[in-house]
């Protein structure tokens, strides 16, 4: 198995660790349907999300009259969407895919989007350079990426220490939710570029330790972090307070904001 695939394949166990869809429908539910008015997706747009997860942005877009199809890494995500298209009448073509070498003609959709999904893609340049391929000439790019300096950042920044480092070439996904790393990525292959920082604001945690004990059990990138101090109680004991401090200091009143760049642009 070379580096690659076995990173790639590091990384699909990791999304199907705990329980990523109840984070995508009881946390960050709200973000699909913003990108889909951002990126104008509806009838008459063949659309492609892009490490879509359960469909955040692809199910909202396909009940807004898009054409759709959903890819990502990692099946069991997938499976879950599909279910639940089902479930809210949406049609949508489900394929695993992986961001960096997508299996699509070029300028094949009108729009290719992604929600909090491509960012952890680990070769950023690669993943943005499949966006501009299967992108038409004047097509539509929207992403939503968590900030470097937003508490999902943050988050990241928190559990580094705890972590492998990664291998070479692979980048920390909330550099995605910087503008300037973006303008790299894309460049002049893109015009009409268009960026806002936002928060969707969470509830449900009264403690930053509230937050850590249920994060450590649903989250994969966490449970994959805590699994991989093999036990260590000091650093595990270390890990659980950084996370419990981090979230104490984005708490008031029961709410957290958590900043997102919102992102479009045209294919040129």
């Amino acid at each position: 198995m070379t580096t690659d695939t076995a990173l790639k394949a590091k990384h699909r166990a990791m999304w199907a660790l705990g329980d990523y869809p109840a984070v995508a429908t009881d946390l960050i539910s709200s973000l699909g349907p913003i990108l889909v008015a951002a990126a104008g997706l509806g009838p008459g747009r063949r659309v492609l999300d892009v490490a879509a997860g359960t469909g955040n942005v692809a199910i909202p877009a396909a009940l807004a009259g898009a054409d759709v199809v959903a890819c990502d890494l990692t099946p069991e995500l997938l499976r879950v969407g599909e279910l639940g298209a089902k479930e809210s009448g949406a049609t949508v073509v489900w394929q695993e895919a992986d961001a960096e070498n997508l299996p699509y003609d070029t300028g094949e959709f009108d729009a290719v989007v992604s929600c909090v999904g491509v960012m952890f893609a680990p070769h950023h340049q690669a993943a943005a350079d499949e966006f501009v391929r299967v992108c038409r000439p004047g097509g539509r790019i929207g992403l939503i990426s968590w900030t470097p300096e937003g508490f999902v950042g943050q988050l990241f920044a928190a559990m580094k220490p705890y972590v492998a480092p990664p291998p070479p070439g692979a980048q920390p996904p909330p550099l995605w939710g910087s503008e300037a790393h973006l303008s790299t990525l894309f460049g002049d292959r893109v015009r009409g570029v268009a960026t806002r920082r936002q928060n969707v604001l969470v509830e449900g945690f009264a403690t930053g330790a509230e937050f850590r004990d249920y994060w450590k059990e649903i989250y994969g990138p966490t449970i994959a972090a805590y699994r991989g101090l093999g036990g260590d109680p000091d650093r595990t004991a270390a890990l659980d307070r950084d996370l419990a401090d981090l979230g104490d200091r984005y708490l008031t009143g029961g709410v957290m904001p958590w900043e997102y760049l919102l992102y479009t642009a045209s294919v040129a």
